[in-house]
């Protein structure tokens, strides 16, 4: 067997163990400690030495909300180019020397910023650091990868040009978000991607990936010296150095209800009913998490699914999620429907949104929200993996080191008053917007 092959499987058996025999309540067992380098990088570590392996989460702040119109998708362009060739590397290169030693090296671009994740063997640590930090610090950003990954996203947006799915999300995130960023595709369009040239990638890479805007997350079978060295060694050279400065405004709240109807020719409606919501820092966020839990986030006990799959058999599913942003957020309701019952479903929606709006929720319904809610937050912590993603995001938010012992007292102080005042003061049907994919003359929506 191959070294990588081997390698990978090792890793894929050990956390698997782990999953199996883990003890859930890691949530209050692992100490983190937290540093700022002398070059401003933000150091969060957590020792584990239950398994030979080391995690490593790399947050740089800026995403999607630093780019500008024009240059829709820029920040997902680079980050999918940063593992495609360094100053040192070619792209094959990296994908080789990742691949022998069965580690896993991935770039993701989001909203906010941009991720960049090292699964490693604690016996090649010095390798996985030795590439993560070129990738990080010696980008060559080669012309022929960059039209390369731009024909590839091209090819992406066009492919699902014909999921209704797609059509409808972006056109929903367009309408509550208007020209804000986070009313674009993260990929950008294909008008906008041929705008971005090899100049825009490397001055974004210039302007905002340094230490003094990163968080750096390392979780696993590695020491603080042990560490101090790595860092010495690989990210030594990263020299801090001022910011642009840019004021990124909030989103727009003062939307109007609209109706988005789309035809297309399908025998399921698809529809996607909600409007603008929460930034993470807000207060509300836990009477939030508990209000979207009863109405749509619960699963099989959640209200809509309820009504709407149980009693009324219109869909196979239908929920509610929000997604809290550093600068805005949103809320929304989603379902698949048979056009024709498309109107007796929204109408079921708007009823189940007043009537929480009217007479609050139940003392049992609060409790098992609760319940859930705190203990599924076990999951979200059982593994590395996640501990050091979930660090590394606590991090940027500002929600304190302590926060893994606090979250549980945040869900638990929610009152059931606390849900009635955020749902009469978030969930507003005559400010909702309905995106409705379908065949419109069967489906014959109502609303307007």
């Amino acid at each position: 067997m191959k070294k990588s092959k081997f390698n990978k499987l090792f890793i894929s058996l050990i956390l698997s163990f782990a999953f199996l025999f883990l003890n859930l309540n890691i949530v209050s067992a692992f100490d983190v400690k937290r540093t700022v380098q002398s070059n401003g990088l933000v150091l969060l570590h957590s020792e584990n030495h239950n398994l030979p392996v080391v995690m490593v989460t790399l947050i740089m702040k800026a995403g999607q909300i630093n780019e500008t119109e024009d240059k829709s998708g820029l920040v997902n362009l680079v980050a999918v180019l940063l593992p495609e060739g360094t100053e040192n590397r070619k792209s094959a290169d990296i994908s080789e020397e990742i691949d022998f030693i069965g580690a896993s090296l991935n770039v993701s671009a989001g909203n906010d910023y941009i991720t960049i994740t090292l699964s490693i063997l604690k016996k090649d640590v010095n390798k996985g650091f030795e590439i993560f930090s070129d990738i990080l610090l010696n980008p060559a950003f080669p012309e022929e990868e960059i039209e390369r990954k731009k024909d590839r996203i091209k090819g992406f947006l066009i492919r699902f040009e014909q999921e209704p799915s797609f059509i409808a999300e972006r056109a929903f995130k367009k309408e509550i978000f208007g020209e804000h960023p986070y009313g674009r595709l993260i990929e950008g369009s294909l008008q906008t991607i041929d705008n971005i040239t090899r100049q825009d990638i490397v001055t974004f890479d210039s302007q905002y990936f340094l230490p003094n805007n990163s968080i750096l997350s390392v979780v696993g079978d590695v020491t603080s010296g042990e560490l101090d060295n790595l860092l010495e060694k690989y990210l030594g050279n990263w020299k801090k150095e001022e910011l642009p400065q840019k004021v990124v405004r909030e989103t727009d709240k003062a939307k109007k209800e609209k109706v988005i109807k789309i035809d297309r020719d399908l025998t399921q409606a698809n529809i996607i009913i909600g409007e603008l919501g929460i930034n993470r820092d807000n207060p509300d966020y836990y009477a939030f998490s508990v209000m979207n839990y009863i109405l749509g986030g619960g699963g099989f006990s959640s209200r809509l699914m309820q009504s709407i799959r149980d009693e009324m058999g219109l869909a196979y599913d239908v929920h509610s999620f929000f997604t809290a942003y550093r600068k805005g957020g949103f809320f929304q309701i989603g379902l698949q429907t048979k056009n024709e019952s498309a109107n007796i479903a929204i109408e079921e929606i708007i009823n189940q949104v007043e009537k929480m709006r009217k007479d609050g929720i139940s003392e049992q319904e609060l409790t098992d929200a609760k319940s859930y809610l705190t203990g599924s937050f076990k999951r979200r912590l059982d593994t590395n993996r996640k501990v050091a993603d979930f660090l590394a995001s606590v991090e940027f938010f500002g929600l304190g080191i302590d926060y893994v012992e606090k979250y549980p007292g945040y869900i638990n102080s929610v009152t059931k008053e606390d849900v009635l005042r955020v749902t009469r003061k978030y969930l507003d049907p005559e400010k909702f917007v309905f995106v409705i994919v379908a065949n419109l003359e069967k489906a014959s929506i109502k609303i307007q």
